[in-house]
């Protein structure tokens, strides 16, 4: 019966192992545990495609700077990047003005840690098809009533909100009764496209996205140009969820702050059409939201 030991040795070291050893510990004994990832999101404002290869890209320098995995997921419109951000299904988002204050709303703690270094002068543009006749302005004139319009997304600051507030400040009214007809393109790009082929008369859109389509040459500038710039305001911002140091450690908020901060590549930048970041906090909102409460895109009470 000599070889009872020895089995018997060789059945408790095979259970220490498959209970305790190989993935439940780390050096030194202590508990291996598995780092979260970190997630983030953007505002679809653009093409799908084009924003998968930005995103991707600072994904994969967050990483980097991070030493965490980091993982970009996109959404379909403004209210899912909102309600992602709320839900903690991301930590992170790239928002505009509007869905930044919107977000920030519903997470307490949530901060603006981030815009870029033209955002704090951001200005929409008011594009017209060749067809209308209309010349650039430098206030709004009556000759645009006789037009439809489209915005972009329905939660879009300088597709939406800082559009429609200021053309309810010069005419008095709602778009509703100063354009023939109003609709909602989706996305800045869309817009271009839509009022390029004369699908309307007239959009408005942010000024970076114009900016990089026209140099990218996919505007035709027979067809379609710029009749009206906006006055300035603040837009753009990364905002993070207040909870990310007790998840991934003390000052993790802070990090990721610098390594945003901290952004040189000239390709990484140029998908932005930003020239780099700078540090933004939740004041830098207050207009954006007393704006969207007077048009009436968030409740007084919130």
């Amino acid at each position: 019966m000599r070889w009872i030991a020895p089995l018997l040795v060789l059945l408790l070291t095979g259970t220490l192992a498959a209970c305790g050893g190989g993935g439940g510990e780390g050096a030194g004994g202590t508990p291996a545990q598995a780092k979260p990832t970190f997630v983030f999101t953007a505002i679809p404002d653009q093409d799908t495609r084009r924003l998968e290869q930005r995103f991707g890209a600072v994904a994969a320098y967050l990483a980097e700077e991070l030493g965490v995995t980091v993982r970009y997921v996109p959404v379909k419109s403004y209210a899912a990047a909102v309600t992602a951000f709320a839900n903690d299904e991301v930590q992170l988002a790239w928002f505009g003005g509007l869905s930044g204050v919107q977000a920030r709303l519903k997470v307490p703690g949530a901060r603006a840690i981030a815009q870029g270094y033209e955002d704090p002068q951001y200005y929409s543009v008011l594009i017209a098809h060749h067809s209308t006749g209309l010349e650039p302005m430098v206030e709004l004139g009556p000759e645009l009533r006789d037009h439809s319009l489209t915005f972009g997304s329905k939660g879009s600051t300088s597709g939406r909100l800082m559009p429609e507030y200021f053309f309810r400040q010069h005419y008095g009214e709602g778009p509703q009764q100063i354009f023939t007809r109003v609709g909602y393109s989706g996305d800045h790009t869309r817009t271009i496209q839509l009022v390029q082929a004369g699908a309307w008369d007239l959009g408005v859109l942010g000024y970076t996205i114009w900016e990089s389509e026209r140099a990218a040459g996919r505007v035709d500038p027979e067809k379609v140009r710029v009749v009206w710039q906006s006055p300035y305001y603040v837009d753009y911002q990364w905002t993070i969820r207040g909870d990310v140091d007790a998840r991934f450690g003390d000052g993790f908020a802070d990090r990721v702050q610098q390594a945003l901060l901290d952004i040189e590549d000239a390709d990484l930048l140029g998908r932005f059409a930003r020239s780099g970041f700078i540090p933004a906090e939740n004041a830098d909102y207050a207009a954006i939201l007393n704006t969207a409460r007077e048009v009436g895109l968030i409740e007084a009470a919130e």
